[in-house]
Formats: structure tokens, sequence, C-alpha cells
């Protein structure tokens, strides 16, 4: 079932585009949220799951991604906003350890699923929900939300007290520099890769 985008305050703006250690935000948040019009109509996968988007996706420095995949039992959509490196420091630097971080830019990252599974083992049933994580040097830890519909920043206490679980992966290095962050699919997981680091999250597994 869809789920109607919320009203989003211009007053909290200020507070969003400092808050959570997520200093992407600033180039991301801060033109793409001054606009708060009733968001236009997501498009719709093959599936019929949908990105919910906030506000206009039109022109934003980290564009909207969606990437469709299968699992065992069902379909699945994951929507995330791409930012690039564009010369920063990412792991450890624009992307701190130790700290909560949305996995992407914009709203939160979001996995739509049309059937029951796992996400690194988290059992969950049909619907949408938020992943974020803590990256640490060679392990992160991800948590699955049932918090979606919102901004992907402030991840604080509000916004936690919605995990249904967590599930650690261990980050490789790979040789090749990714300039803009990218989730693939590929078997029984999603990957994620940005600068020389890449991670894959298991799902129905």
């Amino acid at each position: 079932m869809r789920r109607k985008n919320r009203p989003f305050a211009l007053l909290t703006l200020p507070f969003l585009m400092l808050a959570c250690g997520g200093s992407d935000a600033a180039d991301d948040a801060g033109s793409e949220m001054a606009e708060t019009a009733a968001a236009p109509p997501a498009a719709a996968s093959a599936s019929g799951l949908s990105c919910n988007v906030m506000g206009d996706a039109e022109g934003r420095a980290s564009p909207l991604e969606e990437l469709s995949f299968t699992y065992d039992g069902g379909e699945g959509l994951l929507c995330y906003g791409a930012p690039s490196a564009n010369g920063r420091e990412i792991m450890g630097g624009l992307v701190p350890f130790g700290q909560p971080w949305r996995l992407g830019a914009n709203e939160p990252t979001t996995i739509h699923l049309s059937a029951a599974t796992t996400i690194g083992g988290v059992s969950v049933e049909a619907g949408t929900y938020s992943i974020y994580a803590i990256p640490g040097e060679s392990e992160w830890e991800f948590f699955v939300n049932t918090n979606a519909d919102r901004w992907g920043i402030p991840i604080n206490d509000e916004v936690r007290a919605t995990e249904i679980g967590s599930f650690r992966a261990s980050a490789e290095s790979v040789a090749d520099m990714v300039e803009t962050m990218t989730f693939g699919h590929m078997g029984n997981a999603l990957s994620l890769s940005w600068e020389n680091t890449r991670l894959d999250i298991p799902i129905g597994m």
C-alpha cells in the first residue's frame, strides 16, 4: 500500500542541515528542502512498488536512484539519494565512523518489499522500511526501521525508537574508486559501494 507523504515544516530546516553529523546535508538538503509543496506522484516500478519523494526531486545535487530486485517469494525496490565524492574524503570524513548515517542523501534510504523476508537476518513483513548504519573502519552495523516517511536526518532517539532489528556486515576494500555511491543486487544480497569501500546486505537469507 502506498503511503502519503507528510507535510514537512520549514522551521525544522536549519536543524536538519546541521544534525546527526550529516555533512552531506549541507550541500544536498539546503536547496532541496526550500520547496515544501506536495510531492509529485512517484513513478511506479513494474511490481507496483514506488519511492516516496518529499518535495521536488528534480535538480538535486544527489539524485534519487531506484534499484528493483527480486528475492525468494517477492519483489523489492530500494530508493536512495546518490551523493558523489567530488574530491572529498568519504569514509571517516563525510561519512563519520561511529555515528548513524542514512546511507545516502535526502530522504532516508528505504526498501519496499512485496512479501515477507529477512534483511540481514532481521525478519520483516511486506511493507516499507528505512535502513541506516553506524559505519566503522572494518565493520558496519545496519538498522532496520519501520519509520520511513520522513526526511533522512536527524537519526535521533525518536527515530531510533522504531528500530526492529540490526545486523553487522564487514567492510571490504576495493581497488577502484567509486565516485558516486551505488547500490547493486546480486544473488541474495544488496551491495553498497562508495569510494574504496563495499558492503553486502543479505536479503532472504
